[in-house]
């Protein structure tokens, strides 16, 4: 510090022999220094004798008019000096000490004049350099951060600490910086240290702190920025249950305990259902495949200070269901069916039935089954993510049934039969057909339906049977089946005979229609018959002629006989 206040009065000093009429010349270490006399205003004209001397070294340099100059010592300034024709001085590889007063002797013919001149030395500081840092501080304890240095100087540096780009100002109690200013013996130049001691608050975390290295000669140098660790006690801890969400039956749960100190705790206390469990290096618990009888309340604690704890209720998720049938199921046709479902479930549920990609409102119900309703049903309840389903097959089995035995001409010769029939389980079928040569060949057996189909080359009449059967009773139907030729006489035969029922089926109409005319006819005549008797028995004499009465007779029996 002594150094750099010498230093700088030197310059102000300088400063003021040059308003004083002394004329200063700066010039940098290790460079070549031109210092004018009188500015370079000395005329050579009359000028017989010219000498550089200095106020420490005596004659540095010599030159008489019409000589070379010369150096009568073999002091510092030897073949480190020369001088210029108007008389300025040289000198090269200027240090600091060179820093002095120089005096131009000038002698003319008739006068002796002198011009001081004042040389000052300056050298930038190298770079900051950080030493003896340390990694972390504790909040509120006075902590030695680092030391900044820089070094080869003139006029010595200064040194300011900076946090994000503001000044530190010493205070001497949570902020102290010793600033040193040491001199090379050798080259005069001056090193400066300065020394942060810190005392770190919370928001200290992700600081950056720099040092800066200011002189008077060069631009200001800053270090790379230091960021610390700042250590502090936990103050607050939190409980986190994952995965976040409702927590179901099977899952698996994370227990995590999460404490704001730093560095962070390393031990944990779990309360689970009560029973405190310790985890070392580890701030997790996990919780295999829960069921509803982990719900309840769950906290943790720190091992070195259980008053800071924390703690969360856990509710278990549910869902039960119970369908009333299940596996296969073996009804009869046309009986009555119902399945039902039974939920238990710690919150609202939806369910739906299907068979196979049919939805149904709630769980089968038939009044009377069929076939059709055969089939493997599905019922599903879903809850929160859960997700539970029941299944049954239910197989209608009924008596085998011929519902028809059809015939039809084939290729040729050929005749096919289909036995059209229905029944579950699946009927087996066998063909009587006398010794025919026969073709078999079957439909699918679906909801309870399958069609038989055998082919038959008749050569004569044969009459052939269709008999099925399964577990619950068997039933069998006959067709005649004939010869080709036959068949198309059987067919013409057919024809005539349905020609003749037509015909007679006519005949009996008229005949009914023509008994009725006469009926009524006849009913009509006894009427008037007994009305003309009535007149008689009353004496009124008749009216009309015997002429007339015949002829109303003769109109009465054209009546009835329509």
């Amino acid at each position: 510090m002594q150094r750099t206040a010498f230093l700088t009065c030197l310059l102000t000093v300088s400063l003021m022999n040059q308003v004083c009429g002394l004329e200063t010349v700066t010039g940098k270490y290790g460079d070549t220094v031109e210092i004018p006399c009188n500015s370079g205003l000395v005329s050579d004209v009359g000028v017989t004798f010219v000498k550089w001397k200095s106020d420490k070294d005596g004659s540095i340099l010599v030159k008489h008019t019409g000589q070379n100059a010369s150096s009568p010592t073999d002091g510092n300034y030897k073949n480190r000096v020369s001088i210029k024709k108007d008389f300025g001085l040289i000198i090269t590889q200027v240090s600091l000490a060179d820093q002095k007063t120089f005096t131009c002797m000038v002698v003319a013919a008739d006068d002796i004049l002198e011009y001081p001149v004042q040389l000052v030395i300056y050298k930038t500081p190298l770079q900051p350099q950080i030493a003896n840092l340390t990694t972390a501080m504790e909040i509120g304890k006075l902590t030695t951060l680092a030391q900044c240095h820089t070094e080869g100087a003139n006029p010595a540096a200064n040194i300011t600490w900076f946090k994000n780009k503001t000044p530190l100002i010493a205070d001497g109690t949570a902020i102290k910086i010793t600033n040193d200013v040491a001199v090379d013996k050798a080259t005069g130049l001056s090193a400066t240290t300065s020394k942060l001691e810190y005392t770190a608050v919370k928001d200290d975390i992700n600081s950056k702190f720099t040092c800066q290295v200011q002189h008077i000669k060069s631009a200001n140098m800053d270090s790379s920025p230091l960021v610390f660790t700042v250590n502090y006690p936990s103050e607050t801890i939190s409980f986190h249950v994952l995965p976040d969400g409702p927590v179901k039956e099977g899952d698996n749960v994370t227990l995590k305990c999460t404490a704001d100190g730093n560095p962070p705790p390393s031990r944990y206390n779990f309360y689970i259902k009560g029973e405190k469990k310790t985890v070392e290096k580890s701030n997790i618990f996990i919780l295999s495949n829960v069921t509803r009888q982990n719900t309840g309340e769950y906290k943790c604690s720190l091992v070195d200070n259980e008053i800071l704890t924390a703690s969360k209720n856990i509710t278990v998720e549910y869902l039960d269901v119970i369908l009333s049938t299940t596996g296969e199921v073996f009804k009869k046709l046309g009986d009555s069916f119902e399945t039902t479902l039974d939920i238990k479930a710690s919150g609202k549920t939806e369910t739906f039935c299907k068979k196979g990609g049919e939805k149904m409102v709630g769980p089968p119900k038939f009044a009377s089954l069929k076939y059709t309703d055969s089939g493997v049903y599905e019922c599903v309840v879903t809850m929160l993510g859960l997700k539970k389903t029941q299944t049954f097959d239910l197989n209608v089995h009924g008596q085998p049934l011929i519902k028809s035995l059809t015939k039809k001409r084939g290729d040729g010769t050929n005749k096919i039969l289909s036995c059209e029939a229905e029944g579950s389980p699946k009927p087996t079928v066998q063909w009587i057909t006398n010794g025919t040569d026969v073709k078999f060949q079957e439909s699918e057996h679906v909801n309870g339906k399958i069609t038989y189909y055998i082919t038959v080359s008749p050569k004569a009449n044969v009459t052939v049977s269709c008999t099925i059967s399964n577990d619950l009773g068997s039933d069998t139907r006959s067709i005649d089946v004939s010869s080709l030729v036959e068949d198309v006489t059987m067919d013409k035969q057919d024809q005539s005979e349905d020609y003749s029922d037509q015909t007679a089926l006519a005949v009996g109409i008229v005949v009914g229609l023509m008994l009725a005319a006469l009926l009524i006819g006849l009913a009509y005549w006894l009427y008037m018959k007994k009305f003309r008797q009535g007149s008689w028995k009353t004496g009124e004499k008749e009216d009309g002629s015997a002429e007339e009465s015949k002829k109303l007779e003769e109109n009465q029996s054209q009546k009835a006989e329509v």
